[in-house]
């Protein structure tokens, strides 16, 4: 949707979306190199820190710069196959998210429950394991709603008049009845919502 039709306020939109854009990867990227270049840190709170960062960069990735670029040029159209591969990068990230943060408050109960045995617990093989668990269920959530919305295959031709594609938006052009809609978006949020706040 447009932010604003006004073209005098197009160059200060696309300014400072460019602008908040550039500061977060900037700010995620020196997250990275910190963790990395120094040995010190080399532990697993930092290890889902650098991976989260990483999570934040391909998450903002997504969406911002079609933005901007919906901004310059004044289109705010989306095919049907660019939104629903931008919904899947986005569902990706956003789970990826939710999950090393839920993988880090265990990291941080195990420090605080079980300081002397904290080392052995978490070691290097669980702490990859526990990444790669993560980015596993990011891929079945993002899979789960392509596979949902690529069940319906008549509306290829479709233009979405967003630069953003919400999984909810698919699902209102997919599913002719609320009910669906409904039972589709309350399985999938317990699943991938709860579970992780649940284990907070």
């Amino acid at each position: 949707m447009e932010l604003s039709e006004d073209p005098e306020l197009q160059p200060i939109l696309f300014e400072l979306f460019l602008s908040m854009y550039l500061v977060t990867v900037l700010g995620n990227l020196l997250i990275i190199l910190a963790v990395s270049s120094d040995p010190h840190l080399h532990t697993s709170m930092y290890l889902f820190l650098s991976n989260l960062s990483l999570a934040d960069i391909g998450f903002i990735s997504t969406m911002v710069p079609n933005m901007i670029v919906g901004i310059q040029t004044q289109s705010r159209v989306t095919s049907y196959v660019g939104c629903l591969t931008q919904m899947s990068f986005f569902l990706i990230f956003r789970c990826m998210d939710d999950m090393l943060l839920t993988v880090m408050a265990y990291d941080r109960f195990v420090a605080i429950c079980h300081p002397l045995n904290y080392q052995v617990i978490m070691n290097p093989r669980l702490c990859g394991f526990l990444v790669l668990v993560s980015l596993l269920l990011s891929l079945l959530e993002s899979q789960l709603h392509n596979l949902i919305a690529l069940y319906f295959t008549y509306f290829k031709d479709v233009e979405i008049a967003n630069f953003f594609c919400q999984p909810s938006q698919i699902l209102s052009l997919i599913c002719f009845d609320t009910f669906t809609k409904n039972i589709i978006m309350y399985t999938v949020g317990a699943i991938y919502g709860f579970l992780p706040f649940l284990l907070l």
